[in-house]
Parts: structure tokens; C-alpha cells; sequence
């Protein structure tokens, strides 16, 4: 006699058509795929041409601050810098106010790459906006930057590796 316990395939029909995760999951792959393969000309995948804009500012950021508005820890960032300085379009340099901390900043060619990446982006972009009618596009963007600050109070398991975001925010399985 086995003790398994059946879910009901209506349940995983029910939870495929209202899965926000799901469907968000499945509208970014979509969306980096789509972007990825505009991006290529010009050297760059999506998650490139963001991170690099994410530096194009007037002082060379540290690096927490570039992490948190990309969602990526620390690591992650340090993984995703390292083909961008490979290509000399990025510098990691120490930070003169904390020697421990380090800031990130675009060269002259890193600069050029994001301006031969720009029409490409812009151009894509006003493809989607014009596939979401009446202002969803905007709508959308509101949407999403209000779920990506969102907590939503779950019952943790033991042994959960959930861990607090800086931001307040959760992360885990």
C-alpha cells in the first residue's frame, strides 16, 4: 500500500494559469532572449548592456549599490564584471575612501559599446510598447517595480535557507 499523497491535476492546470512567478519567469526568458539576440550586434547580452548602464553615471559607483539595483549579490556581480573588463570596457578599482570596497566604472571603450548598444535597445523597446496597448507598457513596468519590492509573509520551513535581503526582501527557495 503506498502512502503517497496524489495532487489533482486540476491543481496543476490551476496553478500553471495563476502562477504570477510562473509567468513572470517565463516573460523574462522571453524578454532576454529577445533583447540577447537584438543585442548581439553590438557585443553585448541584455544583462550586460543593463549592468553596464547601471555605471554610466557621473562617479564611479561601489559596488553594493550597482548590485542592489540589479538584484544580484555581491558574487554575482563580480562574475558578471569580469567579461566586461575582459573586453576593456569596464574598470573594478579601489575605492580611495575605503580601501575594502572597490568602484566600478566604464572606459572610453565601454562607453562607445553602450552608445552603439543604445538605438538597438531603444528601438526594441518601442516594439514592445507599441504590442502592449493602451499605456500596458507603463502600466507593466509600475506592476513589476512594485511586486520587486514586495515580502510576503510565508511560514518558514525548518532548515530554510531563506535569507534577508539588504533591501528587506526576501530571497530563498
Amino acid at each position: 500500500m503506498s502512502n503517497s499523497i496524489e495532487i489533482p491535476f486540476s491543481t496543476t492546470l490551476m496553478v500553471r494559469d495563476t502562477c504570477l512567478c510562473l509567468h513572470v519567469q517565463r516573460a523574462a526568458r522571453a524578454l532576454a532572449r529577445l533583447f540577447d539576440d537584438a543585442l548581439r550586434p553590438a557585443g553585448l547580452t541584455n544583462g550586460q548592456f543593463s549592468l553596464m548602464m547601471s555605471l554610466n553615471r557621473p562617479e564611479p559607483p561601489p559596488m553594493g549599490p550597482v548590485a542592489a539595483l540589479l538584484a544580484m549579490d555581491q558574487t554575482t556581480l563580480t562574475a558578471a564584471l569580469k567579461p566586461l573588463q575582459r573586453k576593456g570596457w569596464v574598470v573594478v578599482m579601489e575605492n580611495p575612501r575605503d580601501r575594502r570596497g572597490r568602484l566600478l566604472s566604464l572606459t572610453a571603450e565601454g562607453k562607445a559599446a553602450l552608445a552603439r548598444a543604445l538605438p538597438i535597445w531603444e528601438s526594441t523597446h518601442a516594439v514592445l510598447d507599441r504590442t502592449l496597448p493602451d499605456g500596458g507598457a507603463a502600466r507593466l513596468r509600475q506592476d513589476l517595480q512594485a511586486l520587486s519590492g514586495v515580502t510576503v509573509g510565508t511560514p518558514k520551513r525548518s532548515g530554510s535557507s531563506r535569507r534577508p535581503l539588504r533591501s528587506g526582501r526576501t530571497m530563498g527557495a
